[in-house]
């Protein structure tokens, strides 16, 4: 696990996990308690750490991508679109970013 913070593509792949766990938090727990139970509580502490992790990892998909040298309409578009859905930034992360954090031999 250590090994993904010694690279910009491993940190990008945290950020993803992070991102992700955090939007399913907010969209199928925080939510439903604010429209059911009338609690905004969760919603209140959840949205400001969601949106800090959202947009740390779309400026970190854009450099990563800049690194990478990806091209946008084949790789970074789809990257970016991954934070927007529920389990995007999973299915983004074995699909594309492990391949590409692990070396070829």
């Amino acid at each position: 696990m250590t090994h993904l913070f010694k690279t910009n593509i491993g940190r990008l792949r945290i950020l993803g996990f992070l991102e992700g766990l955090s939007l399913l938090v907010l969209v199928f727990i925080a939510v439903p308690l604010k429209y059911f139970s009338q609690d905004p509580s969760l919603v209140k502490a959840m949205g400001p750490i969601h949106g800090g992790l959202f947009l740390l990892f779309i400026f970190n998909a854009l450099s990563v991508g800049v690194e990478q040298q990806w091209k946008f309409k084949e790789t970074t578009w789809k990257v970016l679109l991954a934070c927007f859905i529920p389990f995007g930034t999973f299915y983004i992360d074995h699909k594309i970013l492990a391949k590409i954090a692990t070396p070829k031999q």
